[in-house]
C-alpha cells in the first residue's frame, strides 16, 4: 500500500483542514463539500486525514463494524456475543462516481441465493464506511439516486435496503466529504444543504507558497516513507488532539447568547429552514472543544457561519456561494457576546505541530465567483469575431422564468438524467433479454424461470438451484437521459435592440437553469458580424454558459449561416466523444441572414444538414413587431423542428415540441 501524503504536510489550505477536523472531531457536524479548482489538494487533504482518525473497537466478525461497547440491536449479523472484539484504524471508502445501486448500499447475494436457495445480504459500501470516512470525489458527477441514498443515509445514520425479496436495516453513520470541480457542473441546491459545511479553495498566488507545494510533492514522490517520517511528530500531535476533543466535547456549553446569535445569523441571512442553526450549533461546539475550551464564544460561531452558510444561501446555481463578512460582524455584534470573560486568543492554525483553528484571514481568499466559476475573469470573455460598426455593450438578461420540457424523441442510451426517455441502469424495469456482453444487472426472476424447466435433466438433487450460463436474463429498465443541449444564439444588429436582447438572454437563461435541473451538457455558439465562435465548448457547468451569456455583444450583420455551420461541427466532434449522448439544438433568432451572397440559400442548406442527421431541433424566434416575415418558421422548416416564440415559451403549447417535429418529419 502505498504511503499517503501527511496531512500537516499540506500547504495553505487552512480553512479545508480546518473543516476536516472539526469533523472529525464531530461527525454529528454533518460532513465537508469541498469545492475548487483542479490541482488545490482537494483529494489529497481527505485522503491524508484517515491517517488522523482514531483507531475503532469493532465486534470480532461484524461485517457491519459494530461497536462492542453498544452494538447496534438490530444488526443483520447480531445478535452480538459480548467480549469478543478487535482494534483496527478508521476506514477511508471511496465511492466511484460510475458506483452501482448495489455496490453502494448493498444487495441479495445472488451467488448463495442461486447455489442455496437462501436469502443473504451482500453489504455495500455504506456498510464498510461505518465508523470511518466515506469520500466521493467528484460529487456533483454522482447520479441523482446515488447522491439522495448517500445523504439520506448520512443524515439517518442508517441504511435501509428493501429490494429483491430483501429487507434489512444496518447502521451507517459516517464522516461524508465530497469533493467537486464547479466547472463540470454543480450540485442541486436541495443536495447541496445537505453537507454540514462547504469550503471554497483556489491555488494559491504567492510565489514562495507554491514553491514549498512543489518541494513537499517532489519530496514524497522521491521516498514517500522517508518523508511521512519527517512529519510523523505533527501528525501524531493532531492525532491526539482529536482525541482530546472528541472527550472534552460532551462538556462545552453553548449558552443562550451563542443560541442567540447563530439564530439571528442564520435569519438574517434568510437561509431556508433549520438545518443550518443546527449546524452552525454543532460546528461552533465542535470549534470550541478543538480549542480546548468548554465556552463557545463569538469567534466560534462567526467561523462557524463562515463554514456552514455559503452554500446555503445559493438559490439558483447561477448564484455564486459566498457570505457577506460585513453583514455577519454587523449582526453579532448586534445580538452581543455569547461570552466576554473566555480566552479570545486564537489557537494556532491546524498546520502547525499541534493544529489549531485559524484566524478567517490567515488562508489565501480569492474572490468566491472567480473561484467557482473561472472563465469569468477580467478580460476573460471570448469576442465573436468580426464585430463591426454599430457593436453594443452587453445588457442584462431579463429574470429567468420556468419553462416546459423539450425533450428528444425516441428511446436513447445516453448518461442518466432527466430530461428525454431512454434505456439506462437505473429506473423502472421493462422487461428482460439475454446479456449482449458482459451480465450488467440480473433479472432474477426471469433467470429462475429460464433454469427452472431444466433442472431435472440436470440432475438437480439439493435446494440450489442448478444454473447454467445461457439461463441468465439481463434486465431492460427505463428512465431519462441527459442530453447536450446546443444553444446557437443571433447575437446580430438586427437583434441589438436593448430591451429585445435583455428578453432574448433571460429566455435563453430560463433554458439554461431548465439544463442544470435536468443535468444535461450545454454548449453556446453564437454569431455576429462576419462568422460564427464556440462561447462556449460542450459541458457540464450550465453557470459558465450563464456567465459568458451576460458578457455577450451585440451589433453587426447575421451570418446565420456560419452560426449552423458552426454548431454542426460541434455536434460531429462532441458525437466523437460522447456518442450515447443525442443532442438538441436551440436556434435562437429572428431568421434574419445578411453578409455573403446568398445568406437565406446558404443557411437554409446549412440547416438541412441537421435534418439530414436527424438532430432535434427548436427555432426560438425572436422577431418583434407588427409587421413578420416568418423566416424564423422557414429556418424551423429546413432543420425538421419546431418554431416557438419568446411568448410561447412560457405557455403549455411547448409540452412536446419535439416528438411534434419528429410527427411532422414523418408526415412529410
Amino acid at each position: 500500500m502505498s504511503t499517503p501524503f501527511p496531512f500537516t504536510a499540506v500547504v495553505g489550505q487552512d480553512d479545508l483542514r480546518l473543516a476536516l477536523l472539526l469533523n472529525a472531531v464531530s461527525p454529528a457536524v454533518g460532513g465537508v463539500l469541498v469545492r475548487g479548482e483542479k490541482g488545490t489538494a482537494k483529494s489529497t487533504a481527505v485522503r491524508a486525514l484517515s491517517a488522523l482518525m482514531p483507531e475503532v473497537d469493532v465486534v470480532s466478525g461484524c461485517r457491519f463494524s459494530c461497536d462492542p461497547d453498544a452494538p447496534d440491536p438490530g444488526c443483520p449479523d447480531g445478535p452480538h456475543e459480548p467480549g469478543a472484539f478487535a482494534s483496527r484504524p478508521a476506514r477511508m471508502v471511496e465511492l466511484p462516481v460510475g458506483a452501482s445501486e448495489d455496490r453502494l448500499v448493498g444487495a441479495l447475494d445472488i451467488e448463495r441465493a442461486l447455489a442455496e436457495g437462501v436469502k443473504a445480504f451482500e453489504p455495500g459500501l455504506l456498510a464498510d464506511a461505518h465508523r470511518g470516512i466515506l469520500y466521493v470525489d467528484e460529487v456533483n458527477l454522482l447520479h441523482d439516486h446515488l447522491v439522495d441514498l448517500l445523504l439520506d443515509a448520512a443524515a439517518m445514520g442508517a441504511s435501509y435496503v428493501e429490494r429483491e425479496g430483501v429487507s434489512v436495516r444496518h447502521a451507517a453513520r459516517f464522516l461524508l466529504v465530497g469533493t467537486m470541480n464547479p466547472e463540470e457542473g454543480e450540485l442541486r441546491p436541495q443536495l447541496l444543504d445537505r453537507f454540514g459545511l462547504t469550503v471554497e479553495v483556489a491555488a494559491s498566488r504567492e510565489p514562495d507558497q507554491r514553491v514549498e507545494v512543489v518541494r513537499r510533492r517532489l519530496a514524497h514522490d522521491d521516498d514517500p516513507a522517508a518523508f511521512a517520517a519527517r512529519w510523523a511528530d505533527e501528525e501524531a500531535a493532531v492525532r491526539a488532539r482529536i482525541v482530546a476533543a472528541r472527550e472534552l466535547l460532551p462538556s462545552v456549553r453553548l449558552g443562550d447568547g451563542a443560541l442567540r446569535q447563530i439564530a439571528a445569523t442564520c435569519a438574517a441571512f434568510e437561509v431556508d429552514g433549520m438545518r443550518a442553526d443546527i449546524v452552525m450549533a454543532r460546528t461552533a461546539t465542535a470549534l470550541a472543544a478543538w480549542a480546548g475550551r468548554t465556552d463557545v464564544l463569538a469567534e466560534d460561531v462567526r467561523q462557524a457561519a463562515l463554514l456552514a452558510l455559503p452554500h446555503r444561501r445559493r438559490r439558483n446555481p447561477f448564484d455564486a456561494p459566498g457570505l457577506d463578512e460585513d453583514k455577519l460582524d454587523e449582526t453579532l455584534e448586534e445580538f452581543g457576546g455569547p461570552g466576554e470573560d473566555g480566552d479570545d486568543d486564537p489557537d494556532p492554525g491546524p498546520g502547525g505541530p499541534g493544529g489549531g483553528q485559524p484566524e478567517p484571514d490567515d488562508a489565501p481568499q480569492g474572490d468566491g465567483d472567480t473561484a467557482a466559476r473561472p472563465e469569468a475573469g477580467e478580460g476573460g470573455e471570448p469576442q465573436p469575431s468580426g464585430g463591426g460598426a454599430g457593436e453594443q455593450s452587453p445588457v442584462r438578461s431579463a429574470e429567468p422564468f420556468r419553462t416546459k420540457v423539450l425533450s428528444v424523441p425516441g428511446l436513447g442510451e445516453g448518461a442518466a438524467g432527466r430530461r428525454s426517455r431512454a434505456r439506462t441502469e437505473h429506473g423502472r424495469t421493462t422487461g428482460a433479454r439475454r446479456p449482449q456482453g458482459a451480465l450488467t444487472k440480473l433479472h432474477l426472476a426471469a433467470t429462475v424461470q429460464a433454469a427452472a424447466p431444466h433442472q431435472r435433466a440436470r440432475g438437480r438433487s439439493g435446494r440450489g438451484l442448478v444454473v447454467r450460463r445461457d439461463d441468465l436474463r439481463q434486465a431492460t429498465r427505463e428512465g431519462r437521459e441527459g442530453n447536450l443541449v446546443l444553444f446557437v444564439v443571433d447575437a446580430s444588429g438586427s437583434m441589438a435592440a436593448r430591451q429585445r436582447m435583455s428578453a432574448v438572454k433571460g429566455a435563453v437563461l430560463s433554458l439554461l437553469l431548465d439544463a442544470y435541473q435536468r443535468r444535461d451538457k450545454v454548449g453556446l455558439v453564437t454569431f455576429r458580424g462576419s462568422a460564427a465562435d464556440v462561447a462556449l465548448p460542450p459541458t457540464s457547468s450550465v453557470d459558465a454558459a450563464a456567465v459568458r451569456l451576460e458578457s455577450l455583444p451585440t451589433g453587426g450583420r447575421t451570418p446565420l449561416a456560419a452560426g449552423l455551420l458552426r454548431a454542426h461541427e460541434v455536434l460531429r466532434v462532441e458525437r466523437l466523444r460522447d456518442p450515447a449522448r443525442r443532442p438538441l439544438v436551440v436556434v435562437v433568432t429572428d431568421g434574419r441572414a445578411t453578409g455573403g451572397p446568398e445568406p437565406v440559400a446558404l443557411a437554409g442548406r446549412a440547416a438541412r444538414l441537421f435534418a439530414a442527421d436527424g438532430v432535434a431541433s427548436v427555432v426560438v424566434d425572436c422577431e418583434s413587431g407588427p409587421v413578420r416575415l416568418g423566416l424564423a418558421g422557414q429556418l424551423a422548416g429546413e432543420l425538421g423542428g419546431t418554431a416557438v416564440t419568446l411568448d410561447e415559451l412560457r405557455a403549455d403549447s411547448i409540452a412536446g415540441l419535439v416528438k411534434d417535429v419528429q410527427g411532422s418529419r414523418r408526415a412529410a
